[in-house]
């Protein structure tokens, strides 16, 4: 077999050869205007999500693709798709262009060397024929023997005649190459190969210029040849594979394309099943949402008989299952308020009646016996506790009708928490309570509802006496640039984890059994709760059993404007402590000095520009804390 002496890859080389600050609008409501509040969420509107970015800047392109890739599920399977099926194609191309390279490349080789050996053949013959003619006649004799071999081998460019650099004859011809062979073409290795006589013929891939100093692959086939009287020669056909290197471009050329219109069809194929997929079950989505939103007569088309056509079915029988229970329910809702209501409008009528005729009879009880004089005690108590428990159910069944409205204007948090803390010093005395009332020196003003959260104060001091086990009673009021908060901290007998979720929940009592002297109906913090969200604010609760419970109120400075942060921890200083620690003497918290109650403590000013810049920096901030979970063990 013929060797070829080029230790590169010659199919390689014949493959590669040739070849935003935005701003937010405030409306604030007038000092007395009223502002009706919707209890219930609806939505019309469902607009279509807008790319981040634009497609003609890198960035922007960037995030678009990120977008679609974590919103579109089409999108991300026919990307997938696509990338996959391009990694399939190309490996094949590579394979199929590697295997065609080659096998065209060795089958041009065997045809040229057999075409070779046919010229060497011819020319040694007429070599032969010559006989020793000296040099004149080796001369000539060498131009025919080159006629001869040319005649043979009509796909040859060129030739080369070179005597072997160890040739001692008296006659010597000189070495002859034809023009399109320039000198260096053929290589030291070749001709080593050549002289050694090891096969019939040898071969090594070249680079040939070519039309318009374009670089073709060609082949350099080479023998040795006998001169009489002169020795052996080496003879070399060069041949040039320029048609073998376009059609290897031209199959290359169709690879790239039929597989790039692959693609293409692959992705559209996929894009196309994936939105007939997808549109149902965006249409499903879009309905459900719907539905959330209130519109319970919304149905999704039914068409076919398929799995997307049971799919609708069954979501449409669900919608009628969920559309008759939710109507039985808010009927039955209906019925509920309107039946608490009507009650409660109509005990108002007899209650007013006794109150009045025991009102008489409390008023003149000194002139009765202690026992009927006990007796007027209880009835005017208990009246009054019936007269709250009513008022109580009235508010509870305006909210549940949404027609509770709020009376908004400028107020001092710091005036209502004194006088509330005031008008509750009383009960304190009479469980033996120290209140203690934390206030900057500055104003605490905010835009509120001062009867509601007049209200939601109360309702926490007379929580936390009722459940302060004798320990003092520390109400802290506070301000920051976006927020006014207030809270209430006891050191009394505390909740666990799952007392503290049920703590707004309404007629929610903790222990039942336990003693009540206020309140009790469980309907108190329930309407705080609610009081709180109205005004878009926060009720949040810390508590630990054994160590007291802490009652946070945030509201917001302005209406319209977010809370960046509450100024006030929910987690208090003294979280660890069974009763308040401060700079006070024991004699005048433990309950001997309660004349003198309540006592005030004044927190230590702090700058309004410092208070700004530390606003987004607090501990824990409003959007972190969720009421709901909130604990407290009271039924309040």
């Amino acid at each position: 077999m013929p060797q070829d002496a080029s230790t590169a890859s010659p199919e390689a080389d014949f493959a590669a050869g040739g070849g935003s600050s935005t701003s937010t609008a405030l409306v604030l409501a007038a000092p007395d205007e009223r502002i009706p509040i919707k209890l219930s969420r609806s939505t019309d509107e469902f607009p279509d999500r807008d790319l981040p970015g634009s497609w003609w800047r890198p960035a922007g392109l960037f995030e678009n693709l990120k977008f679609l890739w974590a919103t579109s599920l089409p999108f991300r399977t026919t990307l997938i798709a696509v990338l996959l099926t391009s990694a399939t194609v190309i490996a094949v191309a590579l394979v199929m262009g590697n295997t065609i390279a080659r096998d065209l490349y060795t089958s041009r080789i065997d045809d040229l060397q057999v075409e070779a050996e046919r010229a060497v053949a011819a020319a040694q013959s007429k070599l032969d024929l010559g006989g020793d003619s000296g040099d004149q006649g080796a001369s000539s004799l060498r131009q025919e023997a080159i006629t001869a071999a040319q005649s043979q081998t009509p796909n040859s460019i060129g030739f080369a005649f070179y005597s072997p650099p160890s040739q001692n004859n008296n006659v010597g011809l000189q070495d002859m190459a034809s023009e399109t062979v320039p000198l260096g073409l053929v290589s030291e290795k070749l001709r080593e190969a050549v002289r050694a006589q090891t096969g019939p013929v040898h071969y090594q891939s070249v680079a040939l210029a070519g039309d318009l100093e374009r670089i073709v692959p060609g082949v350099v086939i080479g023998s040795t040849v006998s001169v009489p009287g002169s020795g052996y020669y080496e003879f070399y056909l060069v041949y040039s594979l320029e048609e073998s290197q376009d059609t290897l471009d031209f199959i290359q050329r169709t690879l790239v394309i039929s597989m790039a219109i692959l693609v293409l069809l692959v992705a559209l194929i996929t894009g196309a099943i994936m939105r007939a997929v997808i549109q149902p079950i965006r249409l499903a989505a879009q309905t459900s949402r719907k539905l959330a939103a209130g519109h319970l007569e919304e149905r999704i088309p039914e068409r076919g008989e398929d799995d997307i056509g049971t799919l609708s079915r069954s979501f449409n029988h669900m919608a009628d299952n969920l559309q008759e229970q939710i109507e039985q329910l808010e009927h039955l809702s209906k019925v509920q308020q309107r039946f608490v209501s009507d009650v409660s409008h109509e005990l108002r009528t007899p209650l007013t009646t006794i109150r009045l005729a025991g009102g008489i009879v409390y008023a003149r009880k000194n002139e009765f016996d202690p026992t009927l004089a006990r007796s007027a005690e209880l009835l005017h108590d208990q009246v009054e506790r019936f007269e709250l428990l009513l008022n109580d159910l009235l508010e509870i069944s305006r909210y549940d009708a949404g027609a509770v409205e709020l009376l908004r204007r400028s107020n001092d948090l710091k005036d209502i928490a004194e006088d509330v803390v005031g008008a509750m010093l009383p009960v304190a005395m009479d469980h033996s309570e120290a209140l203690l009332l934390r206030v900057p020196e500055r104003e605490v003003r905010a835009e509120f509802d001062d009867r509601r959260i007049r209200r939601i104060v109360r309702n926490l001091i007379a929580n936390a006496i009722e459940h302060g086990e004798g320990q003092p009673i520390v109400v802290t009021v506070d301000a920051n640039a976006t927020a006014v908060a207030l809270s209430v901290r006891d050191y009394g007998i505390g909740m666990n984890e799952d007392h503290q979720k049920l703590v707004f929940e309404r007629f929610w009592r903790a222990d039942p059994s336990r003693k009540r002297t206020m309140g009790g109906s469980g309907l108190g913090l329930a309407i705080s709760h609610e009081d709180a969200r109205l005004h878009d604010g926060k009720l949040e609760v810390w508590s630990a059993l054994g160590l007291g419970t802490n009652f946070r109120l945030t509201l917001p400075v302005r209406v319209g404007e977010p809370i960046v942060s509450s100024p006030l921890p929910l987690l208090p200083e003294d979280a660890g402590s069974e009763t308040f620690v401060g700079d006070y003497a024991d004699d005048q918290l433990g309950g001997t000095n309660l004349s003198t109650q309540p006592q005030i403590i004044q927190l230590a000013a702090v700058d309004a520009d410092t208070d700004a810049e530390t606003a987004a920096d607090a501990s824990d901030t409003i959007t972190t804390q969720d009421t709901s979970d909130a604990p407290k063990d009271t039924d309040e």
